[in-house]
């Protein structure tokens, strides 16, 4: 896209970056942690990909719903959910968005409409189907964003929930981030296609293809898709190419791929790609170290909040399994 020209654009483009540092900030804070034994289970990071989430969820409005994967930091971070809460959560502390019970996979705040975090691969693309149909049945004007990797786009559910949101043309988006290895298979050997976003083809519907690399580049294209599905012309199928800096999840040493590989890809680097718009557009380097800073000192207050958090009780592994009070 063009530099930002105007005092709106420019201060629209800090903000953009505001939220991607805080997704990087984050998430390293959230590797040191793990790496410290403090987090346990699985965790995914987002460091890499923050321009598809922030861009993404940028074009929403506030009663659009969204569907994450289990590599849901950064979406729900994008979509203003508390870090305190969110660190918390990793740490299993009873201060967690969801109390201890869902961890790093398992982020959920129903009063920002964000869905999940899912830890099935693929098996959430029809429960946002399922979203989005809830949306035209009440005739309510929401948009349902669901994002996905391009291994979920060979899992039976993909299929089944895009056939449905054609038939139905439901107000369902689809992205798919593609960060060119499902856990340590590259694409090559598992995909029939080079880009997932021709597979809309078979169900009619709308699609598109972008690099992830310029926040406002994904929000541009994706807005394009959430008001095409809130006038009622049906889903898009999107795939956004993208790339993780890091393994995996915290346990992948990333082996598969080689150092030139990753240098070549962080060279695109959405971060510096946008600080350096940021600077030509005339913003001082000392303004952006010092949001940095603020950043930096939000995250380390969510880590402390998490660390001096209570654990849940033992007796809070059996709510939320039944219905209550039926």
């Amino acid at each position: 896209m063009s530099q930002p020209k105007t005092k709106k654009e420019t201060e629209d483009l800090l903000e953009l970056y505001r939220q991607m540092l805080l997704i990087r900030r984050f998430e390293e804070a959230s590797a040191k942690a793990y790496s410290m034994g403090k987090i346990g289970g699985f965790c995914h990071l987002y460091i890499g990909q923050e321009a598809v989430g922030v861009g993404a969820i940028s074009a929403l409005e506030e009663k659009d719903y969204i569907v994450s994967t289990y590599r849901d930091h950064g979406h729900a971070l994008a979509r203003g959910l508390d870090p305190k809460a969110l660190m918390a959560e990793l740490y299993g502390k009873k201060t967690g968005i969801v109390h201890g019970n869902g961890g790093s996979m398992h982020f959920f705040d129903k009063a920002k409409n964000f869905m999940g975090g899912h830890g099935i691969v693929g098996g959430h693309i029809s429960l946002a189907a399922g979203m989005a149909y809830a949306s035209k049945y009440r005739n309510d004007g929401a948009v349902t964003l669901c994002f996905f990797g391009e291994g979920a786009a060979n899992i039976g559910s993909f299929h089944e929930g895009m056939n449905l949101a054609a038939i139905w043309k439901l107000p369902l988006v689809m992205i798919c981030e593609n960060n060119h290895y499902a856990m340590g298979t590259p694409e090559y050997r598992a995909l029939s296609v080079k880009d997932v976003s021709v597979r809309a083809i078979a169900y009619d519907i709308a699609r598109d293809h972008i690099e992830g690399d310029e926040v406002r580049k994904v929000r541009e294209h994706v807005k394009v898709a959430v008001e095409r599905a809130r006038r009622g012309e049906g889903p898009t199928l999107m795939e956004i190419s993208t790339y993780r800096f890091r393994g995996h999840s915290m346990s992948d040493p990333a082996k598969y791929r080689t150092k030139e590989e990753l240098e070549k890809y962080k060279q695109g680097d959405p971060l510096i790609r946008a600080e350096k718009d940021l600077l030509n557009s005339g913003w001082a380097q000392e303004e952006l170290t010092k949001l940095d800073e603020t950043i930096l000192k939000h995250v380390e207050d969510s880590v402390d909040f998490a660390e001096k958090s209570e654990e849940p009780p033992l007796g809070w592994l059996y709510k939320h399994v039944y219905a209550e009070n039926v």
